[in-house]
Parts: C-alpha cells; sequence; structure tokens
C-alpha cells in the first residue's frame, strides 16, 4: 500500500489499486517480492525505482536484464535472495519493464497485480498486450 503523508493523518498507508482501478492482488509469495518484501507491487515515495510490475520472469528477460547491469537471476544468499528463474513473478521496475519493451525483451506482465503507479512509466495499451491475465 502507498504511504500517503498529505493529509490530517499523516503517515497512515492507504489501499493500493491496480492498473485496472480494482484493488492490487498479490504478485509473489515465493519467491517473496515487491518494494515492502509483502509480495505485492506496492509503492510509496522511498520507492525510487518504482516496483510496481508485477512480471512473469522468462529467460530472455532475465538476460537483458543481467546485460543491462541488474542480474537477477544469480542467488545471492546474504541477502536471502535465491535468484530468479523463469516462470518466477518478481515486482519489477517500470522503468525497466519500458526499457525491455523497446528492446523486445519484456516479459509478461499480471495486470492485477501490477500497480497503479506503473503508468506514470508504461502504456496501459503495452501492458495489456503482454498481460498473462484479462484486461
Amino acid at each position: 500500500m502507498p504511504f500517503d503523508d498529505s493529509g490530517p493523518r499523516g503517515g497512515r498507508r492507504q489501499p493500493s489499486y491496480n492498473v485496472l482501478g480494482g484493488t492490487l492482488e498479490p504478485c509473489s509469495m515465493q519467491p517473496l517480492t515487491g518494494f515492502f518484501r509483502n509480495g505485492c507491487c506496492d509503492t510509496s515515495p522511498q520507492d525510487v525505482g518504482s516496483h510496481t510490475v508485477c512480471a512473469v520472469m522468462t529467460a530472455e528477460f532475465l538476460a537483458f536484464s543481467k546485460a543491462s547491469g541488474n542480474d537477477l537471476s544469480t542467488p545471492m544468499p546474504q541477502f536471502g535472495f535465491a535468484g530468479l528463474k523463469p516462470g518466477d513473478r518478481w515486482c519489477l521496475c517500470a522503468p525497466r519493464w519500458q526499457e525491455a519493451l523497446k528492446a523486445n525483451a519484456a516479459p509478461q506482465v499480471v495486470l492485477r497485480a501490477t500497480e497503479s503507479g506503473a503508468l506514470q512509466w508504461c502504456d496501459l495499451d503495452d501492458l495489456k498486450r503482454h498481460a498473462v491475465d484479462a484486461g
């Protein structure tokens, strides 16, 4: 859920919505994903990377991400990270998804688990064309 510090009850978390306007659904509990590591692609002002796109990993995307400087496939046990493999769902940075789209390497997305903040970076029609769930 995003963090809302603008109102009189500043600091209270507000409900998150997906790109379809519904309640944000979980992306993945195994592996545990999300900026808050709560399984959801919700965000806050502290999430400068906008980890809002629930993406289904592919070998092609993992290779693209590694070549772009973000190796998501290599395990890093010191951080409790087992590494991602094709088929895993992961809260991906919206700008990285957009880069992958332009490079013809974009993974599929789960629209109901993709937070509405992704629309600041990604076009809804592009997300829908890569959706694994109905839009």
